[in-house]
């Protein structure tokens, strides 16, 4: 099984947990599976009294246990506010998220899309590139955004930036292993027609795939690929 694009490290950001299983949980378990290093870096974490600290708790144990279902080398907590980046100055964001990425030095660099509606995505998006900027020999030679459901689509369309993919990675030999890591987050799990219920998640695979003509596949934005 091929890897997208050769890639051997691959670093998946996410601005909160769950957001990297429900964009590109396939492609991790299938990269994963290929032999590929993957890594993961959470940006923020719930912090009180916005959020419960048992809450909190609860979903970094679900977090950990997606990621071992997954294949995961390693995941990192920046531990960032959640729901509140906005506050937060950006060049100490970019600097922790850089640091975390260089260390991880990926080839491919899997990213949230800057069209997505909460503004934590937006931002790490933003960040993500300040890092991924192709200014040294080190930096990823491939960036590519994916969708999150109950985000990317909730935007205004027309006026904002449209989620148009022409990256398609097959994932029907792992869809199930994406799923399950997604019900490994019992907090966030919801029942249909929910965007993040199960019956979601596998319709939008199966729409993804069916556009190119396989069972199920995740949809990518390329950002820059470097040959």
């Amino acid at each position: 099984m091929s890897l997208p694009f050769n890639a051997r490290r691959i670093a998946v950001v996410a601005p909160h947990p769950d957001d990297e299983i429900l964009g590109c949980g396939g492609t991790m378990a299938r990269a994963a599976s290929a032999g590929a290093e993957v890594h993961v870096v959470v940006v923020t974490r719930g912090q009180p009294p916005l959020f419960d600290e048992e809450l909190v708790r609860q979903i970094r144990s679900e977090t950990l246990r997606a990621h071992g279902m997954i294949g995961v080398a390693d995941t990192r907590f920046l531990d960032f506010p959640a729901a509140g980046l906005d506050q937060i100055r950006r060049s100490e964001l970019n600097a922790a998220l850089s640091e975390a990425l260089s260390r991880i030095e990926p080839d491919l660099l899997l990213i949230p899309f800057i069209g997505d509606i909460h503004l934590d995505h937006q931002i790490v998006f933003n960040a993500a590139l300040v890092h991924a900027r192709p200014r040294g020999p080190g930096g990823p030679s491939c960036v590519m955004a994916y969708e999150t459901l109950s985000e990317t689509n909730w935007l205004a369309p027309g006026v904002t930036p449209a989620f148009i993919p022409n990256i398609f990675v097959d994932i029907s030999e792992t869809i199930e292993r994406k799923i399950a890591a997604f019900q490994a987050f019992r907090t966030q799990v919801k029942p249909s027609p929910d965007e993040r219920s199960i019956e979601a998640i596998r319709a939008l695979a199966t729409l993804r795939g069916a556009t190119v003509y396989r069972s199920a596949a995740e949809a990518f934005v390329l950002v820059r690929q470097i040959n």
